[in-house]
């Protein structure tokens, strides 16, 4: 299975550009995470036909805050995957964020910005970044998550 990753779009509504990234490079996803900050529940439409698995993150207006959870635990394929936004500084935010599940195999976050993609303690820590803000990184970036008997992430960065 394949899934998009997103996060920490901070919109406040449609936006033409992202909706063209998300038609290049999630054309051919089975699911989407959106890991927080989304902002305005409007931005969700430029998913559509897609189904979406989304936590709020600290920026996000009272709509999307009152509509998704601050965490989420997901069952995709027989693997479990961990799914909030983070707080906080960004020093120590995997350790920080770990400690909110147990038993996952996959750790979706999201908050500071910055792409990455590593195994440690035998879980995956995937963040995709920001395919619209670029705060705290120097490139915007996306990813993608397949599962088969293991997981594996990929980072995409972005041509602006």
């Amino acid at each position: 299975m394949k899934i998009g990753v997103i996060s920490d779009t901070h919109l406040n509504g449609h936006d033409i550009w992202l909706e063209r990234i998300v038609e290049k490079y999630f054309s051919d996803v089975e699911l989407i995470l959106h890991a927080g900050d989304i902002v305005e529940l409007s931005v969700l439409d430029i998913f559509r036909g897609k189904e979406v698995y989304a936590v709020c993150g600290n920026m996000d207006l009272a709509s999307v805050r009152g509509s998704f959870p601050e965490k989420l635990i997901l069952e995709v394929e027989g693997h479990k995957i961990g799914l909030i936004h983070g707080w906080g500084m960004p020093y120590g935010m995997e350790d920080k964020l770990i400690k909110e599940f147990e038993g996952i195999e996959c750790l979706v976050y999201g908050h500071t910005h910055r792409a990455a993609n590593k195994m440690k303690d035998n879980v995956l820590f995937f963040n995709p970044g920001s395919p619209t803000d670029r705060t705290f990184a120097r490139q915007n970036t996306l990813g993608i998550i397949e599962i088969g008997e293991t997981i594996t992430g990929k980072i995409i960065e972005l041509e602006n």
